[in-house]
């Protein structure tokens, strides 16, 4: 396997993590920005206050986000193993 075709297929490989996480990211960020500016207009500084949204954010995006990372995952590891003539060369 040549250099090129091991950082094509690592850069793959991480692009993928990216778009898999990604809206997970996006969601914990609005949501703990939203709870601290809350805390700051309220002047209310629980650590549980800001911890569990956020938990229970993630969560619910997680669960309703499941389908689409599965496909993601699915077509680029389908992607991956299809054709091995690269590989072995």
């Amino acid at each position: 396997m040549s250099t090129a075709l091991s950082v094509e297929m690592v850069r793959s490989a991480l692009q993928s993590a990216l778009w898999i996480v990604a809206p997970l990211l996006a969601v914990a960020t609005v949501v703990s920005l939203l709870i601290n500016i809350a805390q700051v207009l309220t002047s209310l500084q629980e650590n549980t206050l800001s911890t569990v949204p956020r938990l229970v954010a993630v969560a619910t995006a997680l669960f309703v986000l499941m389908p689409w990372m599965a496909r993601h995952l699915g077509a680029f590891t389908l992607r991956v193993l299809s054709d091995f003539r690269p590989y072995v060369q």
